[in-house]
């Protein structure tokens, strides 16, 4: 091989290695092509279809643009044939440059926008804001009337704010009337007032109610007197004297303002007060009647809608604060029947001062509540003072520690607890005067109440007697029967007059008495034959309930075992573990020297408690200190005596109630009862 052979061969090789490195740098493209975007292809495509476009043209109608577009399709390689040439023999439309025909114009697909251009997401376009319209605040409030509404010029005319025809305002009173003082009519008239005077004297009845019906209102009746008064005027001063034709309607303005109508603002309304008008709407200055005292809470809620009414603007408003304005001055000034005095009887709370006892609460709180708390250094005087109108309450010392215990929230029932709080505990929960006296006051009120309901009090006030018959009365204490059905045939009822929660609060005068019908009744049983017990049940002193002495007639086997049946009934009604003796045995204390003061001088009136006697001097007591455990009413003896007789369990049960009227066993009960009736010695009978 020769020199020229071997580069030769060399160039040959270099040939054949750029033609297949070129082959695979077009592979490579091709395979880009293939891949390329979907908006790519598209850009390609249009520039297939303007070059195509370009060629069928003439060359006279080929521009630059189609030129290159002739270039870039000689380098794109989709294009596999070539388009046959145009026909050159083909006319040639001749171009009009001068008109402006001669332009190129592009077709309508091509001025389509690209897809490059177009925007796929569904992206809200912005909207044109539209401008604010401003509504007036009175819009959409004016009257709307139907085209069919009969009194519609009437409304339309007072929308105007015009004068109505029948306005009987001051402006039109001269005109109310369509007669002068002084004409044809005017004698009829005046003999028909005379008339209703007459008759007003005659039947005592109210000149104001003869008006009405003569008249059908005052308005018109107060023309009548003002029309006399004017003739009268006329009589006397002769020919000369000028005066009024027709009614001005000053008696009726001065009516108004005597029956609280102030003359100020002036609105339509109607007045259902027989004393301004019967037919209607009239136009008169702002009928306020006496406002109705009112508590706190209703002015209250009267402010609460007044200051409403002003924030909204309702035309209500001057309305409600003139109503208000009223019902304040009235509750401050005018005298409450309703006042309630009480004094140092009614409530030992309120008596004396507290000054040295008590010391007010220094913040926002107990300024505004009137506040107080116990005053740590309190004098020996301060302290004997609070003692004595504390002792003996209601309670004692244990619900004055309960109340205190109410009012810690954060009160554990533990013996750390008590240790460390202590002194807090022994506080005493001190009241304000302004709940002293809603106290005292809710107290009376209760116990009026009662009072008022109490079959066995006599009211005074209405001299209406008891609802229980009366079968024998003394001057502080009466004789009455039980109610029905009865536990044991026969028995009867102690009773004071005066209103009372246990006997322990009689005097000795009514137990002198009360003493009297005992014997009484013990001389009358056993004539019969029958043993007696006595018993008070006391066991609920928070209802107040009239206090009376039960008396139960027995056969003597009964009465002898009586008492272990009682004993043995009160060891198992109440607690097993308790502050006080389950037995107070009165019969042996009044053995021991007491007498007839053994029960007054064992028991309390501040305890709940029960009694029965055995014999007249004394018996077996029993407070109660769970009130819960001890059966309503009159069930504790009715259930002993009842299972003693062998009585029914509805009978037991069952208790009855008085009622007014005249007892059947009122007649027989007293031919028994008048051999013994000690009362008899009083009326001389």
């Amino acid at each position: 091989m020769t020199l020229d052979d071997f580069e030769k061969s060399l160039v040959e090789e270099s040939r054949a290695r750029e033609a297949e490195e070129s082959k695979k740098r077009r592979k490579h493209s091709h395979h880009h092509h293939r891949h390329r975007t979907h908006d790519k292809d598209l850009e390609n495509r249009h520039s297939k279809y303007r070059k195509r476009y370009a060629e069928d043209r003439s060359p006279l109608q080929q521009t630059p643009d189609s030129q290159r577009d002739k270039l870039d399709q000689e380098e794109d390689e989709w294009v596999e044939k070539s388009v046959a040439p145009p026909n050159t023999e083909a006319p040639v439309k001749a171009i009009d440059t001068q008109n402006g025909e001669g332009q190129l114009q592009r077709d309508a697909w091509m001025k389509e926008p690209g897809t490059l251009d177009v925007d796929y997401t569904q992206r809200g376009g912005k909207r044109p804001t539209e401008p604010i319209k401003t509504i007036s605040a009175t819009a959409g409030t004016e009257p709307k009337l139907h085209n069919n509404e009969l009194n519609k010029q009437y409304f339309q005319d007072l929308t105007d704010g015009k004068d109505m025809p029948n306005d009987t305002g001051p402006k039109s009173i001269q005109n109310a009337v369509d007669y002068t003082f002084g004409d044809s009519g005017s004698r009829w008239r005046m003999t028909k007032l005379k008339a209703m005077y007459r008759r007003a004297k005659e039947t005592g009845a109210t000149i104001e109610d003869l008006a009405i019906e003569q008249y059908g209102d005052l308005r018109a009746f107060d023309n009548a007197r003002e029309e006399e008064v004017e003739l009268d005027r006329r009589t006397l001063y002769g020919n000369g004297y000028v005066g009024k034709e027709k009614p001005s309607g000053e008696l009726f303005q001065e009516r108004k303002l005597d029956m609280g109508v102030p003359d100020k603002e002036k609105l339509s309304i109607p007045i259902a007060d027989k004393g301004l008008s019967q037919s209607g709407t009239v136009d008169v200055e702002v009928a306020l009647e006496p406002p109705a005292l009112m508590d706190k809470t209703a002015l209250n809620r009267l402010k609460a809608q007044m200051m409403k009414a002003k924030l909204k603007g309702s035309p209500e408003a001057n309305a409600l604060e003139l109503k208000y304005n009223a019902a304040i001055e009235g509750h401050g000034n005018s005298s409450n029947s309703q006042t309630i005095v009480l004094g140092a009887m009614d409530n030992r709370m309120l008596t004396g001062g507290r000054q040295g006892e008590v010391k007010a609460v220094e913040n926002k709180r107990g300024r505004e509540r009137g506040l107080v708390e116990e005053n740590e250094d309190m004098s020996i005087e301060d302290m004997v003072r609070e003692e004595r109108r504390t002792r003996n309450q209601l309670g004692g010392d244990g619900q004055r520690f309960a109340e205190r215990i109410a009012k810690d929230a954060k009160f554990d029932n533990d013996l750390d607890y008590l240790d460390e709080n202590a002194a807090k505990l022994a506080k005493r929960v001190q009241k304000s005067e302004i709940n002293l006296k809603n106290m005292a006051v809710a107290d009376f009120q209760r116990m009026n109440r009662i009072l008022d309901n109490c079959p066995l009090c006599h009211h005074e006030d209405s001299n209406t007697p008891p609802v229980a018959p009366i079968v024998s009365l003394a001057t502080r204490v009466f004789l009455t029967l039980p109610t029905e059905p009865e536990i044991s045939d026969g028995g009867a009822c102690i009773i004071p007059i005066q209103h009372r929660g246990n006997l322990l609060e009689c005097d000795d005068d009514e137990w002198e008495e009360i003493r009297n019908f005992m014997k009484s009744l013990t001389r009358m049983y056993h004539n019969q034959g029958r043993d007696v017990i006595f018993y008070e049940n006391a066991a609920g002193p928070q209802y107040k309930k009239h206090a009376g002495m039960e008396v139960v007639p027995l056969p003597y086997s009964l009465g002898e075992t009586a008492p272990a049946f009682f004993r043995e009934s009160i060891l198992t009604a109440d607690e097993e573990w308790a502050q006080h003796k389950k037995l107070i045995d009165t019969l042996a204390k009044s053995k021991q020297g007491l007498g007839k003061l053994a029960f007054r001088r064992t028991l309390v009136k501040e305890m709940p408690y029960f009694h029965v006697w055995f014999e007249i001097d004394g018996g077996l007591g029993h407070v109660v200190e769970d009130a819960n455990r001890w059966p309503r009413g009159d069930l504790f003896a009715r259930e002993i005596i009842g299972g003693m007789l062998d009585r029914e369990p509805n009978v037991i049960k069952r208790q009855g109630r008085w009622h007014r009227g005249e007892d059947h066993r009122m007649e027989a009960f007293r031919k028994r009862w008048r051999k013994f009736d000690w009362t008899r010695v009083l009326t001389g009978s």
